[in-house]
């Protein structure tokens, strides 16, 4: 009585067939990553020591470590998000929760868009004009981090607008209701609500701003410039710092002679460095969400 049908039979295997095709996708897009990791490590494990990390590059860059590159990048993409976020996210909340649908919105959010693909180099060249000469910061890690805010900006405001517009509106409709206000309802209702779409955008931009050389290289970054070993505050915001992007692109294609492992352990740090702050991210995010009651 309860034999499975031919129709039955047929939606089982499809399902199958289906969730065969959906796994190998997510194989082949994982396999290259792996691989590609796989061998820059096994490529800078020769050079991976503590003692890589916390020396500062000697010999023309052809031996020591990559602490100078290592603590410019951590300055240059803290003090960018420090600016970003706070601008982006009020952006979003003003065009999510207060701006009237019109010709003026539109033009923001068709800018906000445009701004999103205009390449690198173009930033670069804007924060020259802009924050170096117009400004007069000079090339400094203040004006790096300007530059990387801007190109930054974007995907911050996307992704904080749609975690905005996730939140229910029967929320802000029962706070209005018993009397809150629209800024009471979104510091308190919509934005904890919404903090987890926020980190998203976030961490999307982390990677971008720790591998850009472009921008950098125009504003901020410099050649070589040694710190001392161990000193996390070694720069100001108005000094010109080291930063691993360009020093893998220095050591790579301008330093002749350099050994093997170098570059590939550069790159190693580069990743790691990248890896290690979305994976705190991601962790907070989860967490978050984790505390939502819808």
């Amino acid at each position: 009585m309860f034999t499975e049908t031919k129709l039955g039979k047929r939606k089982v295997f499809t399902e199958k067939v289906a969730r065969t095709i959906f796994l190998s996708m997510t194989l082949l897009m994982i396999m290259p990553l792996l691989i590609i990791v796989g061998y820059l490590i096994y490529k800078a494990f020769p050079i991976l020591s503590i003692d890589f990390l916390v020396k500062n590059p000697i010999h023309g860059m052809r031996a020591g470590g990559i602490w100078a590159p290592l603590v410019g990048t951590i300055y240059l993409v803290v003090i960018s998000l420090l600016i970003a976020t706070p601008i982006g996210v009020l952006a979003a909340v003003y065009l999510n929760e207060y701006a009237r649908e019109n010709w003026f919105t539109r033009i923001i959010n068709l800018a906000v868009v445009n701004l999103a693909g205009v390449p690198s180099i173009v930033h670069a060249l804007f924060g020259l004009g802009a924050f170096v000469l117009f400004a007069r910061l000079g090339r400094s890690i203040l004006a790096a981090s300007l530059t990387l805010a801007i190109m930054t900006l974007p995907v911050i405001i996307a992704s904080t607008k749609e975690a905005l517009a996730s939140v229910p509106m029967a929320f802000r409709e029962a706070c209005w209701n018993v009397g809150a206000t629209r800024w009471q309802t979104i510091r308190n209702i919509v934005l904890p609500n919404s903090i987890s779409g926020i980190l998203t955008g976030i961490i999307l931009q982390v990677s971008r701003a720790a591998g850009e050389t472009a921008p950098i290289m125009f504003t901020g970054a410099v050649f070589f410039k040694a710190i001392k070993a161990g000193n996390i505050f070694a720069y100001g915001l108005f000094d010109q710092c080291m930063a691993l992007s360009m020093h893998l692109f220095t050591i790579s294609t301008q330093v002749p002679d350099v050994p093997e492992a170098l570059p590939y352990g550069t790159a190693v740090v580069l990743l790691t460095t990248v890896l290690i702050v979305n994976a705190l991210a991601i962790i907070l995010r989860v967490y978050l969400r984790s505390r939502k009651k819808w």
